[in-house]
């Protein structure tokens, strides 16, 4: 029997587990990417780093999309992986792969992974130029499968996805969040005819309360929005007023407390000059980055239990996260194997994590700011990809406006 063979080699595992899933890997990058364009002239030597780290994924994402017609969006069988505590080194888990196709659509991480490609191709475009033209091409090849073969891979590839990152938002935000990235690295007509166009079918003022890997809605407006702002485009006026919208729900007395502030958006207003409309009150841009800034704080320290939320940063921060390599012992120090279930002990131990995974970022504290620095805990102790990626532009736009 004739088998294609794929390299999937690279990437990255989402969290503090051993599985490569595609769809928040792809958002990772997007917000990487995204971190560079708007922040990185203000990340100083480290921002080669964060170039790296965007190509490590993009390299990972153009071999998972080499076939036309398919993307691979996990490698690892999740429960497989998650009834074992075992080192990479020793990971003896199914390492089943799995696929979209036209068959089995997936419109929410093939839009997020064409999003990823063209969000790249913009930081590559004077760095690489072939390698930014590859991406872009590339963008454009994976957008239109996902936008002709409409889907949820939540449901084609349910009992592997769900509920890990099952996407509960819907895909029609990933098709519209892929055309505004690739309308900002192509500039081509075309897709700012297709946001026009589905504005309103793929429901993009639906519940702006929240920007994460399952929904993209906030970010779609507010980058849509910097057009507008710019002077340049009226024809995007509603996506501004969604944002508008969005910014106005984090605002104190009507946002919920545990809302993150984004600053991308108070920057754009400051160049144009502009401030949101609250009803009685109104945002400045300084209003929003005293906010935005505000929750950097609370992260880095600045809250009820004087906890850095960021492995090694501080007096005092996580020890027992719940990260596989950071609480096994490391191959130098401890050389022979440590199989599935012989890793429970160091999982369940009280001891703190042998290996620190510094700058790690982990989920942080419950509603009521309490946080048990304890592994079983997993929302609270884990560290992921998403959490950290767009806390890169964040601290390097504070850096330089402390």
């Amino acid at each position: 029997m004739f088998r294609f063979q794929v390299d999937l080699t690279g990437g990255y595992y989402d969290a503090g587990d051993n599985v490569k899933f595609g769809f928040p890997m792809a958002f990772t990058t997007t917000l990487l990417a995204w971190s560079i364009i708007d922040f990185g002239r203000n990340m100083g030597p480290e921002l080669k780093n964060t170039v790296k780290a965007v190509k490590w994924s993009t390299d990972y994402l153009l071999k998972a999309t080499e076939k036309p017609g398919v993307v691979y969006v996990q490698v690892g069988d999740a429960y497989s992986d998650h009834s074992c505590w075992e080192r990479p080194e020793d990971m003896d888990t199914l390492r089943t792969v799995y696929k979209i196709d036209n068959a089995h659509p997936g419109s929410d991480v093939a839009g997020e992974t064409a999003a990823a490609l063209a969000a790249a191709s913009i930081v590559f475009r004077k760095r690489d130029p072939a390698y930014s033209r590859l991406l872009l091409n590339r963008a454009i090849r994976v957008f239109n499968f996902a936008d002709k073969h409409r889907g949820a891979y939540s449901s084609s590839l349910h009992s592997a996805v769900c509920p890990f990152y099952c996407d509960v938002n819907g895909y029609e935000d990933e098709l519209l969040w892929g055309a505004a990235w690739l309308h900002k690295a192509s500039r081509k007509r075309v897709y700012r005819e297709y946001i026009v166009k589905n504005e309103v079918v793929l429901r993009a003022g639906d519940t702006i309360n929240e920007f994460g890997w399952d929904n993209k809605h906030a970010g779609i407006n507010v980058l849509i929005s910097k057009e507008v702002l710019m002077g340049k485009a009226d024809y995007f006026e509603s996506f501004k007023q969604n944002a508008d919208g969005f910014i106005c729900s984090l605002l104190p007395g009507i946002s919920h407390p545990q809302v993150q502030y984004s600053p991308a958006y108070s920057n754009y207003l400051s160049h144009a000059n502009k401030v949101v409309p609250c009803g009685e009150t109104s945002a400045s841009p300084a209003l929003l980055k005293h906010l935005a800034k505000r929750q950097v704080d609370y992260i880095l320290g600045d809250n009820p239990l004087g906890m850095s939320y960021m492995v090694g940063y501080g007096a005092r921060f996580p020890r027992r996260i719940h990260h596989r390599g950071s609480s096994l012992p490391s191959v130098a120090a401890h050389p022979a194997r440590i199989g599935c279930k012989a890793g429970t002990r160091y999982y369940l131990s009280p001891n703190p994590n042998p290996n620190l995974l510094v700058g790690a970022v982990v989920g942080g504290p419950n509603v009521s700011d309490a946080f048990p620095d304890s592994r079983p805990y997993f929302q609270e102790s884990e560290p992921t990809t998403y959490i950290n990626a767009p806390l890169v532009g964040l601290l390097a736009f504070f850096s330089a406006h402390p």
